[in-house]
């Protein structure tokens, strides 16, 4: 029997859990059979994929190389076997999705068991993180984005755009008091990033223009979630896409500030997936299914 296409998922299973005994509790082998079968791929392709150490293991470039060209082959052969009585049989199969925290715990969470009810052959993997994931690397079928798109190889679907917005407590504020211009932050404590993309200044519009204005703060979060929670813990004055904050603004728990020196920008959202020829049934319906009941704070 031609074992090509198994060692090829043993293989991408190795690589997503980082270790023969990961690869083997997800595809229930045994960690010797996960072994053979790599060994099997490398004797049949006469390298080396995969650098093994008695602690660790890491690919080789050629590992690496396999690694991205099997992951859209092993792709599009699913979504041939997926299209394969497609009247009869429907989306079945893993969905692996992955997105932010905010988004998933705010938009995807909620609305995850309709999707599963009226789908019923469908598993929901969802991988939450705010760190930018590769997603043929990680195998997901979709990945939710927001802000600028970079990688040119996967499809876009626009899901909406979230305006941003300053916020702060109403306990923050009655400490430090309310800013009155832009000028004021100078005064207060300003919650940032610590991702390598983020700037340390915020747009304001005064007049006709827009300008940068300095911001400084004790506190660097990773994650726009933990950014939310020190603003509405009292810790100070954030900057964060509405879509964020929608239900703490309207429970009370922040509230907007410098509202007229807001300049409009705004962070698109998308939904990234592979774009080979035939989709897979069910990443078709689960992009479907966001058309017609995600409904985003503007």
């Amino acid at each position: 029997m031609d074992n090509r296409i198994g060692d090829m998922e043993t293989f991408l299973a190795v690589t997503k859990g980082g270790s023969f005994a990961a690869a083997a509790k997800t595809l229930r082998l045994t960690p010797s059979a996960v072994s053979r079968s790599i060994a099997r791929l490398e004797a049949r392709l006469g390298v080396r994929l995969i650098q093994r150490t008695t602690r660790s293991l890491s690919l080789t470039p050629e590992g690496e190389s396999y690694r991205d060209r099997i992951s859209g082959l092993l792709a599009e052969v699913d979504a041939v076997e997926q299209s394969l009585g497609r009247e009869h049989r429907g989306p079945r199969g893993t969905l692996r999705i992955n997105s932010s925290v905010p988004f998933g715990m705010q938009y995807l969470v909620p609305i995850l068991p309709r999707f599963l009810e009226a789908n019923r052959a469908v598993t929901v993997e969802l991988s939450l993180s705010d760190a930018l994931v590769d997603l043929i690397e990680e195998r997901a079928d979709i990945a939710i984005r927001i802000g600028p798109l970079r990688d040119t190889r996967l499809r876009a679907k626009k899901l909406g755009r979230s305006a941003m917005a300053l916020v702060a407590s109403p306990d923050y504020l009655a400490r430090h008091g309310m800013p009155a211009e832009p000028g004021d932050l100078a005064r207060h404590i300003c919650l940032q990033f610590s991702f390598r993309r983020s700037v340390d200044s915020w747009p304001f519009r005064i007049g006709s223009r827009i300008v940068q204005r300095p911001v400084d703060g004790p506190f660097l979060g990773n994650s726009g979630e933990v950014v939310r929670l020190m603003a509405a813990s009292g810790g100070g004055i954030a900057r964060l896409g509405r879509f964020h904050v929608a239900a703490d603004l309207a429970a009370g728990r922040l509230v907007e500030i410098l509202a007229p020196f807001n300049p409009g920008d705004g962070e698109d959202i998308h939904a990234l997936y592979d774009g080979h020829e035939r989709l897979a049934l069910r990443v078709r319906a689960f992009l479907d299914f966001l058309d017609a009941n995600l409904v985003l704070a503007s």
